[in-house]
């Protein structure tokens, strides 16, 4: 046998491990250092949780994906989210019903969301700036609307729901699996998803191809602003209230989930199934902390510690 062939194998599985992403191996990691060391990590229970506590996050993590796919950025989609919480809380509380509450926060979210595109797409601003200022308006109306309190008293049908099961899965679960999935479809069997990749990685070929590269861009954000208004519908069941600062920072765990999950800011590179187990990566990270009883300030840096040690796991990985 030359040596050619004896090292076969070994070309094999090494190609195999280049193309498993940075994350899964984070993932396995914590998985497996939580198993040990936190009592009860591994247990049914605590799992589900874990789905549970990571389904909100998920629905801004999949839109961030496209909008950081098309060198965007969306920093007001937390302050969105407690904004259009705080409208299905209110809803709510007048005897709106549920439905009225979550097509409120829906035209809340898309409202934001159309305005952030604008201002990106059509008017030139840089996403940084010009979502930064959209965070501050929603932020302030909430505030305002709410006179920075919780809304409460919006009834048991909310909580009921969220609290609801179908088929033993709980309800934000599903939610968070079809979100999952319709975005999937549209990344990877879509002209828009298409269109995705190619505001990010080529626009001026788009719109030579006739395209309406604008309406697409800010679709994008749109969409992000849609989610907002789903995840409102999951914080308020959980909360059993709305309050205007609950969100308040899950913008920049979706942007990390999103950078970790292998997104690029360039070049339109993308890749949805990293951003899930970048969000279930946040949540094993999380949970694992709490159950070890580790400081919420500390915790803080351990996201950022996850960010920077799979971006380098990819690194040396691409250099080898």
């Amino acid at each position: 046998m030359d040596e050619a062939t004896a090292l076969a194998p070994y070309r094999r599985w090494r190609l195999r491990a280049a193309a498993v992403p940075g994350v899964a191996y984070m993932l396995a990691a914590l998985v497996l250092v939580f198993t040990i060391f936190a009592a009860g990590f591994a247990s049914a229970a605590n799992l589900v949780n874990i789905g549970v506590q990571s389904a909100i996050l998920l629905l801004l993590a999949l839109p961030m994906t496209l909008i950081i796919m098309s060198e965007g950025l969306d920093l007001s989609i937390g302050a969105v989210l407690g904004l259009a919480g705080v409208v299905l809380a209110m809803v709510l509380v007048k005897g709106g019903g549920v439905t009225l509450g979550f097509a409120a926060a829906l035209m809340v979210g898309f409202a934001f969301g159309v305005a952030n595109g604008v201002l990106v797409a059509v008017l030139g601003m840089p996403p940084f700036v010009a979502t930064l200022g959209t965070l501050g308006i929603a932020q302030s109306l909430a505030l305002v609307a709410t006179d920075g309190q919780s809304v409460v008293g919006i009834g048991d049908a909310l909580p009921a729901l969220y609290n609801s099961a179908w088929l033993g899965v709980p309800f934000s679960i599903v939610i968070a699996l079809l979100a999952y999935l319709a975005f999937h479809v549209l990344l990877y069997h879509t002209r828009f998803g298409a269109y995705v990749f190619a505001i990010g990685g080529n626009r001026e070929a788009l719109r030579l191809a006739g395209a309406r590269t604008r309406l697409h861009h800010v679709a994008i954000y749109a969409l992000g602003g849609l989610m907002a208004g789903v995840g409102a519908l999951l914080l308020t069941g959980r909360m059993n209230a709305g309050h205007p600062i609950a969100a308040i920072g899950m913008e920049f765990d979706a942007i990390a989930a999103v950078i970790v999950g292998g997104t690029s800011f360039e070049r339109g590179n993308g890749w949805l199934p990293g951003t899930l187990l970048g969000v279930l990566s946040l949540g094993v990270l999380k949970n694992g902390l709490n159950l070890l009883a580790v400081p919420s300030s500390l915790q803080v840096v351990s996201i950022g510690l996850l960010v920077i040690v799979a971006l380098l796991i990819d690194s040396l990985r691409g250099r080898a």
